[in-house]
């Protein structure tokens, strides 16, 4: 049985930190959403439909696999939760897991636009995500589809059965994974650092 955590919400809003403090407390695997986005634009240019199919391609191995051999996942996603594309792509996921015998847990983040912008031109950020590393692109993107689309749940709404919604404009990523492991029940994993960890 493998679980799977989904870190959601809008850019820059501490989705990879948050992950990131997950995973080094329970000791899961990780997959960012740009691991495949960097990879696939390297190859086939941005945003290209080959790019798309390949994003798309790599993903789909990626939690087929961790169900298969029963891997503990983090995800990380950005919805428009006014597409309804968007929020299906989650409910196949939640259903993918769960009907193997895991969990699925969704983590919902906002933040202030003022605290995401800020965020958005962390060194940590510009190391990890190459595509970010224009930040005259990457803050307009932020600022556009901020106005476009909606990018958290409205109060009150709540899509999965295991569904935590925090505001962590004010909170380190590790005050935000305690939540996330006392509100769900999480217990970490028994694995060395270098079975869960690229590069250790």
């Amino acid at each position: 049985m493998a679980n799977l955590i989904v870190v959601c919400g809008p850019q820059a809003v501490g989705k990879m930190t948050v992950a990131e403090a997950l995973r080094d407390k329970l000791r899961y695997h990780m997959m960012m959403n740009h691991d495949s986005i960097e990879l696939s634009d390297r190859i086939f240019g941005f945003g290209t439909p080959a790019q798309k199919a390949l994003n798309s391609a790599i993903r789909e191995n990626v939690f087929a696999l961790a169900v298969r051999h029963n891997v503990d996942l983090i995800f990380t996603f950005v919805c428009a939760f006014d597409e309804p594309e968007d929020v299906q792509y989650l409910k196949n996921l939640e259903a993918q897991f769960t009907e193997s015998g895991g969990q699925f847990y969704f983590v919902e983040l906002s933040a202030s636009l003022e605290a995401r912008l800020a965020r958005n031109e962390t060194p940590h950020r510009m190391e990890r995500k190459p595509s970010k590393r224009n930040t005259e692109w990457s803050r307009r993107d932020i600022l556009e589809t901020a106005k476009r689309y909606r990018l958290n749940t409205d109060a009150g709404e709540t899509l999965f059965r295991h569904h935590l919604k925090i505001d962590n404009t004010d909170l380190s990523p590790d005050e935000v994974r305690d939540r996330v492991i006392a509100a769900f029940g999480l217990r970490p994993n028994e694995k060395d650092e270098k079975e869960y960890r690229f590069g250790v």
